[in-house]
């Protein structure tokens, strides 16, 4: 029966798979007969736009120049032809050509060089290896457990490594290697030598580019930029006054290159860290651009075989001595722009370059060194995540911490450290999540039902004489003493009750078990009962499993909080802390909406609910200066906003903000006496309607409304 079992489930596993591939076969038919003039314009453009970036970071790789173009002639058209992705391109790209470069820089590797002709193409072939194992271990998954802020610290720091390097060129010196120290170092050695001809061309350059970018984004101001430094030479013989051009480049198309394995000697632990990290950094980079694509395409891509397309482009890259090719999100921007709806694009860009590479390249001898390596750093200045940092110091001031941590490590301690160091700081943060989970104490909030957070819900109260603690987390051996802790540090003189709301815990350890059995002995000696409820039925196992059957057989597992407060002796009506018996009876549970301003935006509701109340009256005062006698928000049955349908309670407290806000606009003169006091007469008659309603819910919730309502006018008064 079990064996029938398996196979009807591999059965169904097998269909799903034949029905995902189908979809994706379909989806690719349809898209190569949906408009491939559009896809092919778009390819055309993507081959003039990877002419100078290509040619720029195969230099930063440490190749001659026309190695850009090889790397973006034939593992273009092998992507196209494997990928499941319709609309993304790829090409030679910042982040592997800023990591080869980076090694050819602390394994003392000059530039050019034959061992470093032999070698880089030798790391997109391993690479390569990297990406079929990466294939059979279905690797793509661990691309969720990179956080953002260790990747974009991390492609920054790369970046901003490079551009230091390249700085020198600008200028007309020579291009630094090594990490931040050694790179100022090289920079200010040659300043003596400034070449200004040149300076003027490369900034120029940048701030061209930097500027179109911002005000016609459209236009491919690289290209442009391009044809105007070879048009500059050509005319005026710029290299006359200094400036260097790049080197004469035969036509034809590259020789087959075998991997050469002698290449890494004494370097073998070096390369192959260097290629794994590379290869890692392109399948989280290019798996989640796609993705994105994907997503706002509104189709699907496989990334299991993603991968495979990724092995395949990289055993073309070094097939023809390119470095490592990864996606390009640039590119594949201005292919999805031009309206690119198949890899058409992908293949139509590989046969422009081909052509370039037979017929166009004695116009490459025209290219001042200046111009392309300002089209190169304008490239790398985009992948600066300069809008992530400034949001997570607005936000999130550790995240921030781990985002310069990686971004420095990069900087100052190379690449292949930076890559260890950002793996390190990526399990630190799965580690501080699990150790930290969100946890609270609940109460009841009165005229309503369930157990609310006291730190989110101002008027939640407490049960007397009872500590309920609620911890959304796993439960181990890292948190045990926090969990603990905060119950320990919970416990009154007069507490008699703890009750633990354990919906969040899904796994539980054998030291956690260990502690929550010596904490039910020091709870039973002060004669505290304790409860552990809401879980799923699988945690019990468990806890039987690992020495904790003590704690089901004393009944200290219950399946709710309302079923642990029963077994202590606490019945409803619950007596809660700052609420008098009388004031409050029971509450009915209703799906009414109560204090969810507060839930949703905890210490900032007040300041939404103002802002929301701003918006309404200016509403209303476009509505009446417009002579609109039909007011929604005035006449239905709840207070739509454009937040959504308010709750009774956040209702009244809106009414109120927004009569605040009403009498303002008419001090300003913006609205009338009349017109206000026209407004004010239907905000009592939707207020009526509302204690009508809650009157009908819970006559006794009326009390504790009027008392709330008291409360706000008065502060609203005090901010007047």
């Amino acid at each position: 029966m079990r064996l029938n079992s398996r196979l009807n489930k591999s059965a169904i596993i097998d269909k799903k798979q034949k029905e995902r591939r189908l979809r994706l076969i379909d989806q690719i038919r349809k898209n190569l007969i949906s408009n491939p003039v559009k896809d092919i314009i778009a390819g055309i453009i993507v081959a003039l736009v990877s002419l100078p970036i290509g040619l720029g970071y195969a230099q930063i790789a440490g190749l001659p120049a026309v190695y850009g173009l090889y790397g973006s002639f034939l593992p273009i058209m092998v992507f196209g032809l494997m990928t499941t992705s319709p609309q993304f391109a790829i090409g030679v790209d910042a982040m592997p050509a800023a990591m080869v470069g980076g090694l050819l820089a602390e394994l003392m590797i000059a530039p050019e060089s034959e061992t470093a002709m032999n070698l880089v193409p030798l790391i997109s072939f391993l690479v390569a290896i990297w990406m079929l194992i990466f294939y059979f271990l279905n690797a793509g998954r661990i691309v969720k457990y990179i956080s953002s802020p260790v990747l974009s610290g991390f492609i920054s720091g790369v970046g901003a490594t490079i551009i230091l390097m390249q700085i020198p060129k600008l200028f007309g010196g020579s291009a630094g290697t090594g990490e931040l120290l050694v790179l100022i170092e090289n920079t200010v050695s040659q300043l003596d030598k400034v070449n200004y001809l040149s300076l003027a061309l490369g900034l120029g350059t940048i701030i061209i580019i930097q500027i179109c970018k911002k005000f016609i984004p459209k236009v491919p101001m690289t290209v442009a930029m391009m044809a105007v430094g070879a048009l500059l030479q050509a005319i005026f013989h710029l290299d006359n006054y200094g400036v260097k051009l790049l080197p004469e480049v035969e036509a034809g198309l590259p020789h087959i290159v075998i991997p050469n394995l002698a290449v890494m000697n004494g370097h073998v632990i070096d390369v192959l860290v260097e290629s794994v990290s590379i290869a890692g950094v392109i399948m989280a980079q290019t798996l989640l651009a796609t993705g994105s694509y994907a997503a706002k395409g509104g189709y699907e891509i496989d990334s299991k075989k993603e991968l495979l397309a990724y092995a395949g482009m990289n055993v073309a890259g070094g097939l023809v001595g390119s470095c490592p090719i990864n996606g390009s999100v640039s590119r594949s921007a201005i292919a999805v722009n031009n309206g690119t709806k198949s890899q058409i694009m992908s293949l139509t860009a590989g046969l422009v370059m081909l052509l370039v590479l037979l017929f166009g390249t004695p116009v490459l001898k025209y290219l001042p060194v200046p111009v392309l390596t300002a089209i190169v750093m304008t490239a790398l200045i985009g992948i600066l995540d300069f809008k992530m940092m400034k949001r997570l110091w607005n936000e999130c001031k550790g995240e921030w911490v781990v985002f310069m941590l990686s971004f420095a490590a990069v900087l100052v301690l190379g690449t292949v450290k930076g890559v260890v160091v950002g793996c390190m700081l990526s399990f630190w943060e799965v580690a501080v999540r699990s150790v930290q989970p969100p946890s609270c104490f609940v109460g009841r909030i009165p005229g309503h039902g369930n157990f609310h957070s006291m730190a989110r819900n101002s008027h939640a109260h407490p049960i007397k004489n009872t500590v309920i603690y609620r911890f959304s987390g796993n439960l181990f051996f890292a948190n045990i003493d926090k969990f603990e802790g905060d119950i320990l540090g919970a416990i009154k003189d007069d507490t008699r009750v703890v009750v633990v709301d354990a919906r969040g815990i899904g796994n539980i350890d054998i030291t956690a078990i260990d502690r929550l059995v010596a904490l039910v002995k020091k709870l039973e000696a002060r004669d505290i009962s304790f409860y552990i409820t809401e879980h799923e039925s699988a945690l019990n196992d468990q806890i039987r499993q690992l020495g904790g059957e003590s704690l089901l057989d004393k009944g200290i597992v219950r399946r709710t909080i309302t079923l642990a407060l029963r077994d202590a002796g606490i019945d409803k009506p619950y007596q809660l802390e700052g609420v008098e018996p009388d004031e409050v009876g029971e509450y009915l549970e209703s799906e009414e909406k109560l204090a969810e301003f507060e839930w949703a935006f905890g210490d900032k509701a007040e300041e939404k609910m103002q802002q929301l109340a701003e918006a309404t009256a200016e509403e209303l005062r476009e509505s009446i200066t417009a002579h609109d006698e039909h007011i929604s928000i005035l006449e239905s049955h709840g207070a739509i906003t454009k937040w959504g349908m308010l709750g009774l309670f956040d209702e009244h407290e809106f009414w109120d903000h927004l009569e605040a806000r009403l009498e303002k606009l008419s001090e300003e003169e913006k609205l009338s006496k009349e017109d206000v006091a026209w407004i004010e007469e239907r905000i009592e008659k939707r207020r009526h309607l509302g204690e009508v309603r809650l009157s009908e819910l819970n006559p006794e919730a009326l009390k504790v409304l009027s008392k709330h309502r008291k409360r706000i006018i008065e502060h609203l008064k005090k901010r007047r």
